[in-house]
């Protein structure tokens, strides 16, 4: 078999209107493309798979300013998402479907591929819930082989294998079922990030690259400055992910491209996709050497089209902060998640205090660049009055919209063997979404409570404390709360959202 005749689906069970155009399958692909393969997708994003879409939960929530897709002409499919696959393995007859898969949509990604298991086509699983829980992924009857780690380079080996009817048990990074037994091969080192082919969103189509920024939506493209991340968050993967490579003596997970590889891809995704606006794709933006932020900011002015990020606050300086505004950022967004600084440092291994946070967003706000604040509540032995000091802390900065997220404990993180050890999960528990988080089964705050002040977070943390009762009431689910909560949320976005 040619190369070229040699077809890959790739299948990307996504959160209904989650409409962040994933960089693994466009990393993936590019790879695959430039060997000589066909490559597809069947992307779920536009499905109905939830009652209510992502985007607008976060619009209920507060989180988002309201926006329509209308314009664009994109709404929610009314085929039937299985119906559709069918159809697709049916038409394009893939030798090879390879499914990405995240804790959250673990469920959907199993119904997906029960719905084409007659068509007896091998399936290769990858992402970051198989590489922190491969032996529960690999555990389905429909799933053929895991990779862990980075797929670009064990994906194209293992095509390029299959392709020439050779044995692939032995790819580096992948675990692959033979004679009823799994073979768990090691991992391979960590490649060179700056060598990759250029970022592939045509496997998706344009259309995709719509996404709402505070009330209007943007064709905006996604651009990989980096891997991994020099912190150790307990309540996420990618220290986890470190310590896996680390220990397998793969090298370094943490690695950045060069400034010359980045405005390289730019440039061919600017000409090609004409975006409106640019998302950084980096855990912490500022993290990198003061010399070559400054050299990107220099650079970027070929370019100039506006962008966010994300940082940390303990990466902001005047200087940094400067260089932003001069590139033309046209939003931030940072990590608070909890204002006891105390249980910040215990419980999520977040060493800046109070003082540095404050001082870092005061910089942020003098420069009249507009951002985000990240906050979670439910840790694990979170009560309400810590909460509230999370809220009080807010109630200091002046943030263009602030998140709040329950709690998600994913599965071989840090924070889920606390949550573990401490009784609060069991090994059925699941995360369904970052929103929802997971219900920890623990005395000092009940899942409820912690859904109720998730919905009035923004209100507590804008309004005046003279409106905290009627606040307190729009805590409660029921249609005296209902009705409290719609009138103050109507009043919030005329204020705060106009």
């Amino acid at each position: 078999m040619k190369k070229g005749d040699f077809k890959v689906l790739f299948i990307y069970p996504n959160t209904m209107m989650a409409t962040l155009v994933p960089l693994s399958i466009s990393s993936l692909s590019s790879s695959l493309k430039s060997k000589g393969f066909t490559v597809d997708v069947f992307d779920t994003t536009y499905y109905k798979t939830e009652d209510i879409s992502f985007e607008q939960r976060k619009v209920d929530l507060l989180m988002v300013k309201p926006f329509s897709y209308k314009d664009q002409g994109i709404e929610i499919k009314k085929e039937d998402v299985y119906d559709d696959l069918v159809k697709k393995v049916s038409d394009f007859k893939p030798d090879l479907i390879a499914i990405t898969i995240v804790e959250d949509t673990h469920e959907l990604s199993l119904s997906l591929l029960d719905s084409i298991k007659d068509f007896d086509i091998p399936v290769v699983a990858g992402g970051v819930f198989v590489s922190l829980s491969p032996d529960e992924v690999i555990a389905d009857k429909n799933i053929d082989m895991v990779c862990l780690g980075e797929g670009e380079e064990p994906l194209v080996e293992l095509c390029g294998k299959m392709s020439k009817c050779k044995d692939y048990s032995d790819i580096k990074n992948l675990w692959v079922k033979k004679n009823g037994k799994v073979i768990k091969n090691p991992l391979r080192p960590l490649l060179d990030i700056n060598k990759l082919p250029f970022i592939d969103y045509d496997v998706f189509g344009k259309g995709r690259l719509y996404r709402p920024m505070f009330g209007k939506v943007y064709i905006m493209i996604h651009v990989e400055l980096d891997r991994g991340c020099p912190y150790t968050c307990t309540f996420c993967c990618a220290p986890v992910l470190k310590e896996l490579y680390r220990k397998n003596n793969c090298g370094l997970y943490y690695r950045r491209k060069n400034v010359d590889r980045i405005m390289a891809e730019m440039k061919h995704l600017v000409r090609k996709y004409r975006p409106d606006y640019v998302n950084f794709n980096s855990e912490s933006f500022l993290a990198k050497p003061i010399e070559e932020l400054k050299e990107f900011a220099k650079r970027y002015k070929e370019i100039a089209i506006p962008f966010w990020c994300q940082t940390r606050p303990e990466t902001i300086t005047e200087e940094k902060i400067e260089l932003l505004k001069e590139m033309n950022c046209n939003s931030l967004q940072f990590g608070i998640e909890v204002g006891n600084e105390e249980f910040r440092n215990k419980i999520l291994n977040r060493r800046d205090t109070n003082k540095q946070i404050l001082k870092a967003l005061k910089l942020v706000e003098k420069y009249e660049i507009p951002y985000t604040a990240n906050n979670i509540i439910g840790f694990p032995d979170e009560t309400r009055e810590l909460i509230f000091e999370t809220i009080e802390f807010n109630r200091k900065i002046n943030p263009r919209t602030m998140n709040c997220n329950i709690m998600a404990p994913y599965k071989g993180t840090a924070i889920y063997k606390y949550c573990m050890e401490k009784g609060y999960l069991n090994k059925n528990s699941k995360v369904h979404q970052v929103i929802d988080g997971a219900e920890l089964k623990m005395d000092s705050i009940g899942y409820k409570e912690l859904k109720g002040l998730q919905r009035t977070f923004a209100l507590y943390a804008r309004f005046p404390k003279s409106e905290w009762p009627k606040i307190k009431i729009a805590e409660n689910f029921d249609e005296e709360g209902n009705r409290m909560f719609e009138k103050l949320k109507k009043a919030y976005q005329k204020k705060y959202f106009s």
